[in-house]
């Protein structure tokens, strides 16, 4: 028992040891190189995907990461001798899932490689009886939350500045609005409160990485944040695509089309592939209101963290003791610590031209390390236990609230950008 409460305290530590780690190599010049996965038929398959210098790239890319769990497998006190055989397997899974997801077609229906990576360990769980060593040596937390610390250097708070005060008032207005009619609601609906929070913050911040910091924030169960996600992905495919014609119905101008579109689709993808259907201003536009949201991510995981261990903290004690500041230290989330500091460190003290070399290399490992994770969660987990809820109450939260953001954004980007 001594043991496993020690390794909690200690891994958000090792987290952002290696997070960081990675980072300040990118910055000493020493990155990952950043493979080729897009294509369109198969000659373009075999020619890009496949070619001898794409190849060399992924080996490349393999052996980062492959040393990265490593490190982290021995910094925690695991089986190294375990994840020799199961990190490689569970990249090449990822791989093949990034493969699916570059097609173009694919892109077009903006299906990320996390549903691909997911279902592909899925598969493999339910089909054949993996042993107990294998599962193990899977490490779901310690990839989510590398990839968390990477996602930190892409929240530059520059980009508000650069987007404007209108972009930011709406981000704000929207995020709050929403975030808060979404908790109460599951409040009201009796959901759980870890569910509540990862559905409240992915449908109010920016989608999947909103879900996956949340989660991270709260040592959420993966089998709720693929839930979440699996939501998120569905709700944006039908947004995307219709959405852009029912302002043109409403006859909006470009700008509130994209300010539309930018505050209530929940992923970056869709709403870039949403804003080009209408034009180049709701693209600009669209753009501008999702980075503004998306840099409130790093606000929003540090407030839940707070939240999160100081809730935690009051159920743990007695009703007469209140929580001590020593106890919320020992359970916040360090990790958040390491997202704020690269955010900040980005954001802040790295020039541009330094930010342009690097950020590249970092975007793409830390999809990776969230794709990582997302087989290891098929690959641990049953058919029944992600897709069978006894209780639909999750999803006719999420879709009520859904339907509140895009009602409530269309109001203020009406009021801001008419």
């Amino acid at each position: 028992m001594a043991s496993s409460r020690s390794f909690a305290l200690t891994e958000d530590w090792v987290v952002v040891v290696l997070g960081l780690a990675t980072i300040f190599l990118a910055l000493s010049g020493i990155f990952a190189p950043v493979p080729n996965f897009s294509w369109s038929n198969s000659s373009e398959l075999t020619s890009t995907i496949f070619d001898s210098a794409n190849l060399n790239k992924i080996f490349q890319q393999f052996i980062f990461v492959f040393v990265t769990g490593i490190l982290g497998a021995f910094l925690l006190g695991k089986s190294v001798k375990y994840l020799l055989v199961v990190f490689p397997v569970v990249f090449i899974l990822t791989v093949f899932a990034l493969i699916l997801a570059g097609n173009s077609t694919v892109k077009e229906y903006n299906l990320e490689a996390v549903i691909f990576s997911l279902i592909i360990g899925l598969v493999i769980s339910n089909c054949f009886k993996l042993p107990a060593w294998f599962k193990e040596a899977l490490s779901t937390e310690l990839y989510v939350k590398i990839g968390l610390i990477l996602l930190g250097t892409t929240v530059i708070f520059g980009d508000i500045l650069k987007a404007g005060s209108l972009g930011l008032i709406q981000a704000l207005a929207v995020v709050l609005s929403v975030w808060y009619f979404a908790f109460w609601l599951c409040k009201k609906l009796k959901i759980d409160k870890e569910m509540s929070l990862m559905l409240s913050s992915a449908v109010s911040i920016c989608g999947v990485s909103a879900a996956i910091a949340t989660s991270g924030a709260i040592k959420g169960d993966s089998k709720k944040l693929s839930y979440v996600i699996s939501l998120v992905l569905i709700t944006a495919i039908p947004m995307m695509i219709f959405m852009p014609y029912m302002a043109e119905w409403m006859g909006l101008s470009q700008e509130v089309t994209g300010a539309w579109l930018g505050g209530s689709i929940d992923t970056t993808g869709a709403v870039v592939a949403s804003g080009s259907l209408v034009g180049e201003e709701a693209l600009k536009i669209s753009t501008i209101v999702k980075f503004s949201q998306n840099v409130l991510l790093g606000l929003a995981a540090f407030a839940i963290s707070i939240y999160w261990t100081y809730a935690k903290s009051v159920d743990d004690e007695t009703k007469r003791d209140k929580p001590t500041l020593k106890i919320i230290w020992e359970r916040f989330p360090k990790f958040v610590l390491g997202f704020v500091f690269a955010s900040l460190l980005f954001s802040f003290v790295i020039s541009p031209e330094k930010i342009d070399v690097v950020k590249g290399s970092l975007k793409n490992l830390q999809g990776l390390w969230f794709t990582l994770a997302f087989t290891s969660i098929g690959l641990e987990t049953n058919f029944k236990d992600l897709f069978v809820q006894d209780n639909k109450k999750p999803l006719y939260a999420f879709l009520i609230a859904q339907t509140f953001n895009v009602v409530v954004t269309l109001l203020i980007a009406l009021v801001l950008f008419r």
